[in-house]
């Protein structure tokens, strides 16, 4: 029989740990952080996983962890934050220590990975649900925005994206990948690399950002319409992982420009600041790819290599219109 833990012992044995920056972490009513330094601002963003949504029943409890912290920090990646510290709250239908030893070495290498430091949060018994919020700073003024991208700008993406949509395609009986494809697709689906690295690196060289959850052209669309402009996007420009160019070019269109879940940073930065961008990049160690150009006329036109116009019909994820 599967051991049982309370709802103390459990916080106490998994998720209690001594602070560095902190003045006062798990353990009390409210965690304390010293103030910002003058100059600084506080990032604030907070996403929930829910079982049967976000992730499988059967989950690796492990990779569950890191993926639950990464998605918060993509966020702060976005706007170029550094990562501070987080709350973690914890919806559990049985309180089972193998799971929980699983889930906290993800949520903890990662976040040691970050030096971000788990603060407080609350458990309670339920359906399956996790719930983060990170907390980072940026200098004043120096946020990377949604609303900040201009006419002219290139557009820009990290990595390669689609991967995690062709995972999830396998998975739902969609199509099937070969045992190579599998591996590779299933590591980016299921722990994904935060890059705050580039964040940081973009600060004074990008105008604004958006991290991509919902699917490229989706957050895309948020950008635009915070920003005012339009965009022309070269769908055969993104970039693609051998396991996406071994695809149809219909398939490997729906998982770049429609699927979710990569957390690759999408961004815009003046033409002439294409140098500065590759060293940023290079000062993250992560690739960046040009993929398009922000217009000052308000829509999206997507167009193949050719400079042909496609049908745009992609359609991005929404958890209250998406099945």
């Amino acid at each position: 029989m599967t051991a049982s833990l309370g709802e103390f012992d459990l916080i106490a044995r998994y998720f209690t740990r001594p602070v560095r920056r902190a003045v006062l972490g798990v353990g009390d009513d409210c965690a304390l952080l010293p103030a910002p330094t003058a100059g600084e601002q506080l990032a604030i963003s907070s996403d929930m996983l829910l079982e049967g949504r976000h992730f499988l029943p059967d989950a690796d409890p492990e990779a569950l962890g890191h993926k639950a912290l990464a998605v918060n920090l993509s966020d702060l990646a976005a706007v170029g934050a550094r990562p501070l510290a987080f709350t973690l709250a914890l919806a559990l239908p049985l309180a089972e220590a193998r799971w929980l030893e699983g889930f906290a070495r993800g949520l903890l290498h990662l976040a040691d990975a970050h030096d971000i430091e788990l603060v407080g949060g609350d458990t309670t018994r339920g359906p399956r649900n996790i719930c983060i919020t990170v907390l980072g700073t940026v200098p004043q003024g120096q946020a990377l925005l949604r609303s900040a991208a201009q006419a002219g700008d290139d557009l820009w993406v990290s990595g390669t994206v689609g991967e995690a949509r062709l995972a999830l395609g396998h998975r739902l009986g969609e199509w099937s990948l070969d045992a190579a494809a599998q591996t590779a697709t299933f590591a980016r689906m299921d722990q994904p690399t935060p890059r705050v690295a580039l964040g940081l690196a973009l600060r004074g060289v990008a105008h604004a950002a958006i991290d991509v959850s919902d699917g490229l052209l989706a957050d895309l669309g948020h950008l635009l319409r915070q920003s005012g402009v339009g965009a022309t996007v070269n769908a055969d420009a993104c970039p693609a992982s051998p396991a996406l160019r071994n695809q149809s070019a219909p398939r490997r269109r729906l998982c770049q420009l429609a699927g979710g879940d990569d957390y690759e940073l999408l961004f815009t930065a003046p033409a002439a600041a294409r140098n500065a961008v590759q060293t940023a990049a290079a000062q993250a160690t992560t690739a960046v790819t040009r993929i398009g150009s922000i217009d000052a006329q308000p829509g999206l036109r997507l167009i193949d290599a050719a400079g042909q116009v496609l049908d745009n019909a992609y359609v991005g994820f929404d958890h209250f219109r998406s099945a």
